[in-house]
């Protein structure tokens, strides 16, 4: 007996539709998209983060520089020396370049004070100072000169070097505040002018510090905060005692003693 075998037409190979194919052009254009967004944010992100660890890095070396200058006012000072084997100008010491003060003017948002900072035993007056110079209002500066001889502390000469840009601070939020060897501040109303060992007053309330806080805030204009919206703030603060042998005030109480 013969078999026939029947042959049925293969199915017919269906493609994409125009239509479906853009759809689908469309769902991955929306994904890309937003992928790269992410990418982009993720981005501004990462370098708002590497701005404020900058910011931060650059405030912390600032502040370790201060940190090693004040540990070093006022010395040498006359109670280092051997009174049978120097003789002083007993009228007035604090005039003699071989001697350090130690403070020397206080304000909120600047001190100078003298010591031998470069560890020599050669006194330097040494201020920091936002806008030292006039030429910088939104920085902090510091001076370093060599103490000149039979010249006022008060009236040492400046060479501004070393500074931190772009900081907020101001007398209402202040760079420095100084606290009493009995842990009373300084109230910062009596600090918006800066005062300093000229004045018998004023120099008896220097001679009392124990204690020095520095506050740094830095805003960034260039780096916008994607989460406020804000130019990017960075904060940094520390505290320091300082064995406060001032020769500025004669029978006060001092904080080393």
């Amino acid at each position: 007996m013969m078999k026939f075998k029947r042959n049925f037409p293969a199915a017919k190979q269906r493609g994409f539709s125009l239509l479906e194919l853009l759809l689908v052009i469309a769902i991955l254009s929306l994904i890309v998209g937003a992928v790269f967004s992410q990418m982009g944010d993720a981005q501004q992100r990462l370098n708002a983060e590497e701005m404020k660890l900058g910011d931060f890095q650059e405030a912390r070396d600032f502040v370790d520089q201060f940190f090693r200058d004040i540990n070093q006012a006022g010395t040498p000072n006359i109670r280092m020396f051997d009174p049978t084997q120097i003789t002083f100008n007993t009228t007035n010491n604090t005039y003699d370049s071989r001697l350090a003060v130690g403070l020397v003017s206080i304000g909120n948002n600047s001190i100078t004070f003298e010591g031998s900072v470069n560890g020599t035993g050669t006194v330097q007056s040494v201020t920091y100072q936002i806008n030292g110079s006039g030429a910088c209002s939104l920085c902090l500066q510091r001076s370093q000169v060599d103490k000149a001889n039979n010249t006022s502390p008060t009236a040492q000469g400046t060479d501004w070097g070393t500074e931190i840009n772009d900081l907020t601070n101001t007398n209402a939020f202040p760079i420095f505040k100084y606290y009493q060897y009995d842990g009373t501040q300084i109230a910062s109303s009596t600090l918006t002018t800066p005062i300093d060992i000229s004045n018998p007053t004023n120099a008896n309330i220097i001679a009392t510090v124990k204690t020095i806080q520095i506050n740094l805030t830095i805003r960034n204009n260039a780096i916008i905060d994607q989460k406020t919206g804000q130019p990017i703030e960075t904060s940094f603060e520390g505290e320091v005692s300082l064995n406060n042998c001032s020769m500025a005030s004669t029978g006060q109480v001092m904080s080393c003693q």
